[in-house]
């Protein structure tokens, strides 16, 4: 069983280890290794509370900004002429490659 939780922005994936009978997570989109575990949901809950908690809490202690998941930038790797064809069809709307990114992504994803 896989699932996902999120808290203060932080987002964590889970897995359930049935013969141990406990569930692990550990959070995603940082380089910073955060991981929590918990025999039930509610100590599992707690636990990736507190963890992020810490997380923060050790960041601030080392005067470090704390890693957040997502800063809204992301590189992709195209194929030069699919580069090509976004560059012109931005350029037919008078926007930049990120605008027309952004709305297609944003379209396809179905997203707002």
């Amino acid at each position: 069983m896989k699932s996902l939780m999120e808290y203060q922005g932080y987002h964590a994936r889970i897995d359930y280890d049935a013969e141990a009978k406990v569930f692990h997570g550990r959070v995603l989109g940082i380089k910073d290794v955060v991981n929590f575990e918990g025999d039930c949901v509610e100590e599992l809950e707690q636990s990736f509370k507190d963890s992020i908690e810490d997380y923060l809490a050790f960041c601030k202690q080392r005067n470090e900004k704390p890693e957040k998941p997502f800063s809204g930038k992301f590189e992709v790797r195209i194929n030069p002429e699919l580069h090509e064809l976004l560059y012109e069809k931005a350029a037919e709307q008078g926007i930049s490659i990120n605008k027309l990114v952004n709305r297609v992504l944003e379209e396809g994803l179905e997203y707002r």
